[in-house]
Order: structure tokens, then C-alpha cells, then sequence
């Protein structure tokens, strides 16, 4: 009896499981990116990224800023529709409050995936990242989110932007749907 007890508790006092979303990429790149989500390192910032998922803000929405070597960049639920005026892809956010930032020591690895923000580090809100290549000048200044579990090459094939910024000219990929899991 003391055995099942104890295991009882053990099984009570670990983690819930795991977070995560998978997205439904369309354009030049089709397919899934599967991420796992950090709650333990960035719980805020998963919160928010997951509550949007949930509501389906984050569906149709373009990667508007890809730039090769770097990383591609979507998530802006305000001005980043598929099928809308994109010159003010990448200015919006959603309608709830910024985020205060969660740094942490995990370095922007590939894969990796971040919050992007404006210079206020706490300015975080719908947008976030997806390293295509290391990038450890962001390690300690943007808030890590998670990493793709599955799917690199469909991140690998994200339609790349032009010049400094990245824009996208033309049709930009697509996150079709975005859906939460565990």
C-alpha cells in the first residue's frame, strides 16, 4: 500500500504535459512544423501564443519578414492577414496587453523559437521567430518560446524575403491553421 502511495504522489508532483502547436504551412513550403513549447521557461509568452492559437487568430497569417540564413518571422494577427494590404505586415500585434519579457539562458539555436518585439523589451504580443540558423547576438535580448520538433524542412522551404529587412515580395507563405497540443 505505502508503494501505491508513493507513486500516487509521484505521478501528482510531476509536470503536466508538454504544450505545443503544429502548423499548417501553405505556399512554397507545404507542410507541418511541429513546436514544443517552453511553459517553464517562458509561461506568458506560451500562454498568449497558445490562447491565440485556440481562437484562430493565428490562421491565414503570412510570414512577412524571411530572411535567408537568419530566421522567418510571422504572427502579426492585426496586420498580417493572407489577402491583405501587407505594406503594415509585421506592425501589429493582438488585442491584448504587450508582454513583459522572459529571458532566459537558452540559446537561438535552429529550430529555435522566439518572440519578436519592437526595442521595448517588453513589448512582446503575437508575433514570434523560427531560427533557420543559429543566432546567438539575440541569446539573453528576446525571449525563447520553444523549438521545432518536427518539420525543419518545411521551414527550410518558407518563401524568403528581400533585401536587409526581408520582406516578402509577392505571395507570402502561410500559416493555414494553427492548432494547440499536448
Amino acid at each position: 500500500m505505502r508503494n501505491l502511495v508513493c507513486a500516487a504522489a509521484l505521478v501528482a508532483a510531476t509536470p503536466a504535459l508538454a504544450t505545443g502547436i503544429e502548423i499548417e504551412v501553405a505556399g512554397e513550403a507545404n507542410g507541418t512544423i511541429a513546436i514544443d513549447l517552453f511553459e517553464d521557461v517562458a509561461p506568458q509568452h506560451v500562454e498568449r501564443i497558445t490562447t491565440l492559437a485556440e481562437q484562430g487568430a493565428y490562421d491565414g497569417v503570412v510570414f512577412h519578414r524571411v530572411i535567408d540564413g537568419f530566421m522567418a518571422q510571422t504572427g502579426d494577427v492585426e496586420f498580417g492577414r493572407s489577402g491583405g494590404d501587407m505594406s503594415m505586415a509585421g506592425r501589429g500585434g493582438s488585442d491584448l496587453p504587450d508582454l513583459p519579457a522572459e529571458f532566459s539562458d537558452l540559446s537561438f539555436e535552429r529550430g529555435v523559437v522566439g518572440m519578436a518585439r519592437s526595442q521595448d523589451p517588453d513589448s512582446a504580443n503575437s508575433q514570434f521567430f523560427i531560427m533557420f540558423a543559429p543566432g546567438e547576438f539575440l541569446n539573453g535580448d528576446y525571449t525563447v518560446v520553444g523549438e521545432v520538433t518536427e518539420g525543419l524542412d518545411v521551414l527550410d522551404a518558407i518563401k524568403r524575403g528581400e533585401g536587409r529587412n526581408g520582406a516578402v515580395i509577392g505571395a507570402p507563405d502561410v500559416m493555414e491553421t494553427v492548432t494547440v497540443t499536448e
